[in-house]
């Protein structure tokens, strides 16, 4: 079981929703999709813990990632929007998670990020003392020394809370 965790970031492209590569800001795409289960695992996490998105986030900044969210209805699950573009520092750069730390006024130890980039997500997260969680749903990485836990399925998140 992971103990004092208050918090649960968590990466938006393919941890949340589906990253299709498609150009302009995610919520002006034709096609949108969330990530298989994604949405009871929100529902459920929410119960107990804040949430939030933390993502690079390519040419949008909250408000467009807010939009986005809407459009397959998850954005009433999370209470802080963080991207690249608002916080002035990229993953897997150590100011990125620094900068939600301090926006958030969360401590690292409660906090645990939930990404499915080993470099981008977890490594510098990990560094700084959160617990992570690799969402790997294709079996990319090996080495995955930094990542506590490391799933293939979202619904996981809820069996390592509980366990």
């Amino acid at each position: 079981m992971i103990k004092n965790i208050e918090i649960i970031i968590f990466d938006w492209g393919d941890t949340l929703m589906r990253d299709y590569d498609d150009s302009g800001p995610m919520a002006h795409w034709k096609n949108v999709d969330i990530i298989p289960g994604i949405r009871e695992v929100l529902r459920e996490l929410k119960k107990n813990y804040t949430l939030c998105v933390a993502s690079n986030a390519g040419e949008s900044d909250s408000e467009l990632m807010k939009s986005a969210l809407k459009r397959v209805g998850i954005d009433n699950f999370f209470s802080y929007f963080f991207t690249s573009k608002d916080l002035g520092f990229e993953k897997p750069d150590i100011r990125f998670f620094k900068a939600i730390l301090k926006s958030g006024s969360f401590s690292a130890s409660e906090c645990l990020m939930v990404g499915n980039d080993y470099d981008n997500d977890i490594v510098n997260s990990k560094s700084i003392g959160m617990t992570t969680i690799l969402f790997d749903e294709k079996n990319t990485f090996s080495n995955t020394t930094s990542a506590d836990y490391k799933i293939d399925k979202t619904i996981q998140i809820l069996d390592i809370l509980r366990s």
